[in-house]
């Protein structure tokens, strides 16, 4: 069944090619190409560190810092190590990392050497006490560097069950507290398992995968173990930077992309797009939202090469469906508003508030059964347990499927916004702008926009004898929360649209707001 039967757990993937291509070029960033061998030893060593330091098997361990060949040393090693990987998110504000740490329980930290003052600030807040191993992507005489010469690179073979989260990746959660999405290496096991009955996603032997999206993400992380499982080899960037990943095209001759559009558009803005290769590229994969007909045209034009959006969320630990290259028609802007059909093996249907499933063109929630999904939230069995029900995981998406059997996203239940696809829930936004003295009440909503998707709007309702000014409230915000989540916009009302049971109406303020911009334009 499976295309390669001897990986069973992410720790198998350097094992398996350590042997059988022990010279590809595995990973390749900016201190340089690493073979496959070479990335199996690493993570050995990975491994041997972690154990020396005592850490029990089944921890989590945490990782912050950008994208690099690094993080995949430590993911194999940590899961060699019996243990887990948890990527942070280095955008955000201590408080905010402080919360996710504690939450993960994560004894030991991996942190880049430039995100030193962010973890020590940390630290000194932190409710529980944790060690920090520094690492240099682009030094190879790093302390993390240093303390890798001194351990065996034997592989320790510690045991892995397949029920065990291979990574704890945090989303962000309706009432603030952080929320751990464990993604078993069962569950990634059965996502592969998926992708190779797809015709969509056949890999080939010389492909090479850009890595843009944040390791934080399940679009950079699980994509570019995608792309490892299938041995090819992965091109690393630290960030999103539209420069530099046109240069890096030109450098290391990637056939696979994956971004999200307003990525895609920054690229094709950049003065050196005019002049740039992209000859290379096979496949622009994109999710986060969907893609205009304009900016399609455009990017087949410039880019010559084929788009496929997936649609996915991190707790189905890969895609749920895919708008796949044959279904993406310029003239039809309509069916580029869909995000595709489910990926061999995963069923989907949208029900009601009662569970029951919607006729077809009805608007219901989508909830998703496949063998892939995650295996819980960390430490919330009620959470967990409030989005899986009878086998199937409640996406808090709302949408509809048509007569063709494609799927279409509406609204975001769970109120979330989608700006330059990152995701902001409105609650997170809310919390931190009731903290300050001058908002009595306040509702954080999407509004569309050209460059962004969409991007984050207060609304706020001052109190008695204040009239805080758009400035001062971005300010606060900056204190608590990372940059993407403050609002772009601010804006004074005096009362709001409320229900019986005093809740702000968000879609009565979301359609006056975009009804007076129309009127505006």
């Amino acid at each position: 069944m499976w295309l390669y039967a001897d990986i069973k757990t992410l720790a198998d993937i350097p094992r398996l090619y350590g042997k059988t291509r022990p010279d590809k070029t595995a990973l390749v960033d900016g201190r340089g190409a690493i073979s496959f061998a070479r990335l199996d030893e690493r993570s050995n060593r990975v491994a041997n560190l972690i154990l020396g330091h005592g850490i029990p098997a089944r921890s989590n361990i945490g990782f912050l810092g950008k994208n690099s060949s690094l993080y995949f040393e430590l993911l194999f090693g940590i899961n060699k190590a019996g243990s887990t990987m948890s990527p942070m998110n280095w955008r955000l504000a201590a408080p905010e990392l402080a919360a996710v740490i504690a939450d993960a329980e994560a004894p030991l930290m991996f942190v880049d050497r430039d995100l030193t003052p962010l973890i020590e600030a940390v630290q000194a807040i932190s409710p529980r006490p944790f060690k920090v191993v520094s690492l240099d992507p682009l030094d190879a005489d790093s302390a993390l560097d240093q303390a890798l010469a001194g351990v065996s690179d034997v592989d320790p073979r510690m045991p892995l069950d397949a029920e065990q989260a291979a990574l704890l990746i945090y989303t962000s959660g309706t009432t603030g507290k952080p929320k751990g999405v464990e993604l078993t290496h069962r569950g990634f096991h059965y996502m592969r398992l998926c992708e190779h009955l797809e015709p969509a996603l056949q890999w080939q032997d010389d492909d090479v995968m850009m890595m843009v999206m944040p390791n934080f993400h399940l679009v950079g992380s699980g994509l570019s173990i995608q792309s490892l499982y299938n041995g090819g080899t992965l091109s690393i960037l630290p960030q999103l930077d539209p420069g530099q990943l046109i240069k890096v095209i030109q450098r290391d001759r990637p056939s696979i992309v994956a971004l999200v559009p307003t990525a895609i558009q920054m690229v094709l803005d950049h003065p050196d797009a005019k002049t740039a290769d992209f000859s290379s590229l096979r496949l622009a994969m994109y999710a986060g939202s969907p893609i205009s007909s304009h900016l399609l045209a455009r990017a087949l034009r410039e880019m010559k090469c084929k788009f496929m959006q997936f649609y996915g969320a991190t707790e189905s630990s890969g895609a749920i469906s895919l708008l796949r290259p044959e279904q993406h028609v310029i003239d039809d802007e309509a069916k580029l508003k869909s995000c595709g059909t489910p990926l061999p093996l995963i069923d989907v249907k949208f029900v009601d508030a009662n569970g029951d499933e919607v006729p077809e063109g009805a608007i219901g929630e989508l909830v998703v059964r496949a063998p892939s999904l995650f295996g819980g939230y960390w430490k919330q069995p009620d959470t967990t347990a409030a989005v899986l029900q009878d086998g199937w995981y409640k996406t808090g998406d709302a949408g509809r499927r048509d007569a063709e059997g494609l799927l279409y996203l509406v609204d975001r239940v769970k109120d979330m916004i989608v700006t330059g696809g990152e995701n902001v829930y409105s609650a997170e936004v809310e919390q931190v702008l009731a903290k300050h003295p001058g908002v009595r009440m306040c509702a954080v909503i999407g509004l569309p926009d050209e460059k962004w998707g969409e991007r984050v709007v207060a609304m706020i309702m001052p109190s008695d004898g204040h009239k805080p000014t758009q400035d001062e409230i971005i300010a606060h915000c900056r204190q608590h929360i990372a940059g993407y989540k403050v609002p772009k916009e601010v804006r004074l009302v005096e009362a709001f649209p409320m229900t019986a049971t005093g809740k702000v109406l968000k879609r009565v303020v979301r359609d006056e707001l975009a009804r007076a911009a129309a009127g505006k334009s």
